[in-house]
């Protein structure tokens, strides 16, 4: 880990989904924690991100409040952080992605692992640590019957 955070020290955009978000927010990398779902059951199913932030390399290609379908698969998927924490990522654009409805509303039905203010997805402050539990590599190619995931990779691959 000591190679990432120098990395990201420097500048460097690191990208952690699902199991690599949770290992950024106990190195430290990233505030908040991810707990056992809310359910206490393992979720594998097509979820709905609203994109919150598009001020962010990874985000940059996406609309404001664009919705996306992207699919998760954890146990240990709900974010978690003291208020004061929410309070800064709220303050400082640092929410990426919130769970919705393709509509983007914003409802418990909706929230698949019970996380804190709906949260999918986080960034440090100067925004080149994202983390997010769902899985865009997994809707990312036609092959996959869905390519929702792509703008993220194209957003990263089209840095300037």
């Amino acid at each position: 880990m000591n190679s990432i955070k120098k990395f990201a020290d420097s500048g460097g955009l690191v990208l952690g989904i699902c199991n690599g978000f949770q290992i950024l927010c106990e190195s430290g990398l990233l505030p908040g924690a991810l707990l056992k779902n809310e359910s206490l059951q393992f979720r594998c199913q097509w979820v709905n991100l609203k994109v919150e932030n598009i001020n962010n390399p990874i985000t940059k290609l996406c609309d404001q409040n664009q919705v996306l379908k992207i699919p998760i698969s954890h146990g240990d998927g709900r974010y978690y952080a003291e208020p004061k924490v929410l309070k800064d990522l709220k303050s400082n654009n640092q929410i990426l992605f919130k769970y919705s409805s393709e509509n983007g509303e914003h409802e418990k039905s909706y929230n698949p692992n019970g996380s804190l203010e709906f949260i999918a997805g986080i960034s440090n402050r100067i925004g080149n640590v994202v983390g997010m539990m769902p899985h865009p590599e997994r809707a990312a190619d036609i092959e996959l019957k869905n390519t929702d995931g792509k703008v993220l990779f194209q957003s990263i691959l089209n840095l300037s």
